[in-house]
This record gives structure tokens, C-alpha cells and sequence, in this order.
């Protein structure tokens, strides 16, 4: 199974999940992701970065720094509740989107949505 590039757009998404529980530091956060989709996603850690430093800009993350369980001084990323608020908002705007493209994709020449199960 090869792994699929994460879509423009849906990584800011998904670190805000991985970090929905607990405080994470990048490689946690990335080991995390690779977990949740199977090994299926390629994320790359320089885009990780760049998502966090955009969500920490945009008041949506905060970190601090800490020490890993290796002794190592790591910066830990937590959601704010901003983060929080934009995560359930844009959980319920993917949900939508990811069905109806499904919708498309699965329906019938008539543009009917196909029968469940099919």
C-alpha cells in the first residue's frame, strides 16, 4: 500500500486533532497521525512545523517548552480553546464536505445518490 500525500489544507486540521487530548512535542504529534491513519499518510516534518507555527500565530495552539520522556528539551504544543471552537467547526464543515464529495463519486448516471451498500 503506498502512502498518500496529505491533502493542501487538511493538515492544520489534523494536528489540532492529534492534540485534542493532551499536550504533544512534534514527534509525538507525527507519531500520533501516522497511527491514527494506519501508516497511510506521508507527513513530511518540515509541513508539520509550518502547520504548527501557523496554528500557534493564529491563536489556535500554545507552546511551551518541556522535557521528553528521553530527557530531551522539546516544545509541547497544546490547543487553546480558540483551537478547540475551530476544531469542532471545521470537524463538522469536513464531515460535510468528505460526504457529499462521496456522494458524487459514488452516484449513478442519473446523478442519483447510489444505494446504500454499493
Amino acid at each position: 500500500m503506498s502512502r498518500l500525500p496529505v491533502l493542501k489544507g487538511t493538515l492544520d486540521l489534523l494536528v489540532l486533532r492529534a492534540l485534542s487530548w493532551t499536550p504533544m512535542h512534534g514527534f509525538e504529534i507525527v507519531s500520533w497521525l501516522e497511527r491514527a491513519a494506519n501508516s497511510s499518510l506521508e507527513i513530511e516534518d518540515s509541513a508539520l512545523y509550518q502547520a504548527v507555527y501557523r496554528l500557534e500565530e493564529r491563536g489556535l495552539l500554545q507552546a511551551e517548552w518541556g522535557v521528553t520522556e528521553n530527557n530531551r528539551r522539546a516544545r509541547y504544543y497544546k490547543l487553546t480553546s480558540a483551537g478547540r471552537t475551530h476544531l469542532r467547526a471545521e470537524t463538522r464543515n469536513w464531515v460535510q464536505y468528505a460526504d457529499t464529495v462521496t456522494s458524487i463519486l459514488t452516484a449513478s448516471k442519473s446523478g442519483e445518490p447510489a444505494p446504500a451498500g454499493t
